[in-house]
């Protein structure tokens, strides 16, 4: 065939790939954006109820919308026989917004016969995010001390993939509890020791400054036996870490992360620019980075 007629011939067109998007911060503007990156990245078994948008509940009727750390699988949702929707945060496929990730999963669930499996583009493009389709309202978290809650009954139990991803998720967990003090924060126990996780509200920046404020003045322990570990980003938030004494129970440490909390939000409040010795104190939490932990 010669050249010409090679250019004559029609090209086909490829399938253009949804855009890849990246939000460093997927969670802004949600009234309990901590939890969510909490659910997401720190704790192992949780749920929350959702509450659905008025117009969402006309269409799909009133079925139960819950949150959860993680499913079977690391599916992104299920939709129970009983009409329950559970809706995936710890997924195996992510695109770069999972603010879009888990609306489209919601709304692919809503239209999922109930006891049909789910399915959810790895990569949803553009569309609702969770603020179209939710009320904005605090996160009702129940933290689990297992994976039971993925059961709906017999069938699911007789399922033997489902029974054996139970078995390895169960097998995983380290005892975690939600402290009360504070949103997003989160006591754990792991062999060596136990941690204090808190996922801070406020902007990196701010939070990082508020934070060499009390370390500059000796206010970031949170008692005399407990060691400032560093902190680390997750979803566009700073979380600090505190190692703590392993065998001092979740309870104890409610009054003096309520006290610190009141030291971080006095100042955060603090105007006017960095002394040297905070600004030295910054440069050292700065080198004080963690990975996940």
């Amino acid at each position: 065939m010669s050249k010409r007629r090679k250019d004559a011939r029609p090209r086909r067109e490829r399938p253009q790939r949804p855009r890849d998007i990246f939000v460093s911060r997927p969670f802004d503007g949600l009234v309990d954006e901590p939890e969510w990156i909490a659910l997401r990245e720190l704790v192992p078994a949780a749920t929350a109820p959702l509450q659905l948008q008025p117009a969402l509940r006309e269409t799909y009727g009133d079925r139960p919308v819950t949150l959860a750390t993680l499913l079977p699988m690391a599916s992104a949702a299920m939709s129970h026989a009983d009409g329950q929707v559970l809706v995936g945060l710890q997924r195996g496929v992510d695109s770069g917004d999972a603010n879009r990730d888990v609306a489209a999963s919601i709304l692919a669930a809503l239209a999922t016969d109930p006891g049909d499996p789910v399915s959810v583009p790895n990569q949803p493009g553009e569309g609702p995010r969770l603020a179209d389709i939710l009320a904005d309202h605090e996160l009702d978290i129940t933290v689990h001390e297992g994976f039971d809650f993925w059961l709906a009954g017999d069938a699911d139990r007789d399922d033997p993939a489902v029974a054996a991803s139970l078995e390895r998720a169960n097998g995983s967990i380290y005892p975690t509890v939600k402290l009360a003090a504070a949103r997003g924060a989160y006591w754990c126990q792991v062999p060596e020791r136990s941690h204090l996780r808190w996922v801070l509200p406020d902007s990196e920046e701010r939070a990082l400054t508020a934070l060499a404020r009390l370390s500059a003045s000796d206010g970031l322990k949170l008692r005399d036996d407990t060691k400032f570990a560093g902190m680390f980003r997750a979803q566009g938030l700073l979380v600090p870490v505190w190692d703590l004494p392993r065998e001092t129970p979740a309870a104890e440490w409610e009054e003096p992360l309520a006290a610190l909390s009141k030291r971080y939000a006095e100042a955060l409040a603090v105007p006017g620019d960095l002394t040297p010795e905070i600004r030295r104190a910054r440069h050292g939490l700065i080198g004080r980075q963690l990975t996940l932990r």
